[in-house]
């Protein structure tokens, strides 16, 4: 009896992790695929750090989250900032410097762990975000893969196949469990 009440929970956490996983990745990919590929949480955007110009703070293949900003002249000295560097390149730098000029505000960003500032200064239109301090190490590597299409379709497809061999493995299990019922039944009524 003790067995089954176990194998019970047992089975329903297995049911629960899958679906769990099963949602959250489905909404991971739907979200990345509405916002144009930048998934958003809570209103922060998820980026994928390429290079190792903040580390140790922020590391490659880590994500990051920013926050997304309409006014990009508001940021001060040692302010982590996300901007557009070229048309499709973004770049996450801490501001050097900041520099008014009566045409506007620009910046001098630096990486952290870069020996020299960034040659061109970044204008206050430029900037699409700020970084607050979250970080999760090594998850950049698995989003990337996820926006690819191969990763789409693993991220979800697999959880799906999970669930329905597990589903198949419960109805087999509990098919055989009938089975063993039925037989010390029909031995008990001879």
């Amino acid at each position: 009896m003790k067995r089954r009440v176990v194998m019970k929970w047992v089975n329903r956490l297995v049911s629960t992790i899958l679906m769990v996983l099963l949602i959250t990745v489905a909404g991971i990919v739907l979200s990345t695929k509405l916002s144009g590929g930048e998934p958003q949480v809570f209103g922060y955007q998820l980026k994928t750090v390429l290079s190792g110009s903040m580390e140790p703070g922020i590391q490659t293949g880590s994500i990051i989250a920013v926050k997304p900003t309409d006014d990009g002249s508001k940021f001060k000295k040692d302010d982590v900032i996300t901007f557009m560097a070229d048309e499709d390149i973004m770049i996450t730098h801490r501001i050097a410097e900041v520099i008014k000029t009566e045409n506007g505000v620009m910046y001098t960003t630096k990486g952290d762990n870069n020996n020299a500032a960034d040659s061109e200064p970044v204008l206050a239109e430029n900037v699409v975000a700020s970084y607050d301090g979250f970080t999760i190490p090594y998850v950049g590597y698995i989003i990337d893969f996820s926006q690819s299409p191969k990763g789409s379709i693993v991220f979800l497809i697999l959880p799906g196949i999970l669930m329905l061999g597990y589903s198949a493995f419960t109805i087999w299990r509990a098919l055989g469990q009938l089975e063993d019922k039925n037989k010390s039944g029909t031995a008990e009524a001879k």
